[in-house]
């Protein structure tokens, strides 16, 4: 039995984490201030100190020398609140402080209590979910979570996301879901000329234009029981449109050339990099049929804002790599680090290239890969606004900074940047009035 010390002034938390110590067999008591938790250090001794990094009377930081001066010192463990934060305070506290990002799962709290180590195969430890995703970040649960639930139904979905976040497979993953017996067909309508993306769409028949030899199925008629997957339907000219909204109402297709409708029945996934202001503002979506194609619409997060996925992500293209070229490279964790500092503005499809082209040109023979000496591409656009961690600066620099770069994020909004920070609102409150700014109102 271990004699753990919980240090977090979020009560919720800390009664949900304490039920689950004590189940597991452990004595935790609980302060909820740098205060409470010296007064505890004086009166008992810990084997364990989970302790959150922002509190309301400082930096959780701030005890790591009186615990270094303690007897007997107790392994520590930082809680932090969102994943950018967790990579700024490993970076200020040194590689042998072990980190929790909330939410917290059993599992994690067991993992850190009992030294338990995940398996060290790779296979074992990334799972792929619908066979197709990676990642176990919070924003990806939550994606999941709406792929689960648009899959039972036969709803269109909209999926939005910058350029290279993976919205072909997360098309690919509603339709596993489904368990439809139709096929996954995929077309991308920003591919085709004016001229051939009705034939592509609808189908034609023989004869319609110059070199239709014969008659051809459209993606709509390829589809049925299963799922369409339009790619940068934003590309779409905008007089082609209203056929696709006959289609879309109607559920028949009527092919070039031809007179004759024929039924059609799928699903409609649709995707593009534009955000849905810019589809209202640039109006190169009829609203009509954007309310058809969107009926279920789901943002896909960038890479920047699931950092924790990087090394899984990171680790799954190498080992496909060492599979495809019979390979054995790994990675180093210093390397992992490296990966995970960066924002990626090319997200999944950017940090894919980057790791083959690190494993071309690393030694074939051996099992160390080499970075290339830069990670940003030609079309890098600006790093997020994470403050960098540099040599001399303190612990008050970098939280100030933490906490005013999630206010930017959120646009001032306190509840929202407390819940990302893991802190309390009233904790936030009076960090701010610290600095002497209480200007951004939610």
């Amino acid at each position: 039995m271990l004699t753990i010390l919980l240090v977090d002034d979020d009560t919720e938390f800390t009664d949900v984490a304490c039920t689950i110590i004590e189940f597991l067999g452990h004595e935790v008591l609980t302060a909820a201030t740098l205060e409470e938790a010296r007064d505890w250090l004086t009166k008992e001794t810990f084997d364990h100190v989970l302790l959150d990094f922002m509190l309301p009377d400082g930096s959780g930081a701030h005890l790591f020398n009186e615990l270094d001066a303690l007897p007997k010192q107790p392994r520590v463990t930082l809680i932090t609140g969102h994943p950018s934060v967790k990579e700024v305070i490993k970076g200020l506290c040194g590689p042998n402080v072990d980190y929790l990002v909330k939410p917290i799962q059993r599992e994690e709290i067991e993992a850190v209590l009992s030294k338990k180590k995940k398996p060290k195969t790779d296979e074992d430890k990334i799972t792929k979910h619908f066979d197709l995703l990676i990642g176990e970040s919070p924003a990806m649960k939550d994606l999941y979570k709406l792929i689960s639930r648009v899959s039972k139904t036969s709803a269109n979905v909209m999926l939005l996301g910058e350029s290279g976040v993976g919205k072909e497979v997360v098309a690919a993953a509603i339709h596993r879901a489904s368990e439809s017996e139709g096929p996954y067909i995929a077309t991308n309508c920003g591919a085709f000329s004016k001229e051939l993306i009705g034939s592509e769409l609808f189908g034609h028949e023989k004869g319609a234009f110059t070199g239709a030899v014969g008659k051809k199925e459209g993606v709509f008629e390829q589809a049925e029981g299963g799922t369409l997957f339009l790619d940068e339907i934003t590309e779409m000219p905008i007089d082609m449109q209203p056929n696709l909204l006959r289609v879309l109402e109607n559920k028949v297709v009527i092919r070039v050339g031809g007179t004759k409708t024929i039924p059609v029945n799928c699903r409609v996934v649709s995707a593009t990099n534009r955000t849905m202001e810019e589809i209202a503002q640039s109006k190169v979506l009829r609203e009509d049929i954007y309310f058809r194609l969107a009926v279920f619409p789901i943002t896909i997060p960038p890479l920047r804002e699931r950092k924790e996925d990087i090394p899984l992500l990171a680790k799954t293209f190498i080992e496909e790599f060492n599979k495809e070229n019979g390979a054995s490279f790994k990675w180093e964790e210093t390397q992992l680090s490296t990966l995970q500092a960066y924002d990626w503005p090319g997200n999944v499809r950017e940090l894919r290239h980057f790791v083959h082209r690190a494993a071309i040109m690393s030694d074939p023979n051996g099992a160390k890969l080499e970075l290339p000496k830069t990670i940003e591409s030609p079309f890098a656009q600006k790093q997020s606004t994470t403050p960098a961690l540099q040599a001399g600066r303190t612990i008050e620099d970098v939280e100030k900074e933490l906490i005013y770069a999630t206010l930017e994020k959120v646009n001032g909004n306190k509840t929202m940047a407390a819940d990302m920070l893991g802190i309390s609102t009233k904790t936030l409150y009076n960090r701010l009035h610290a600095y002497g700014d209480l200007s951004k109102d939610d």
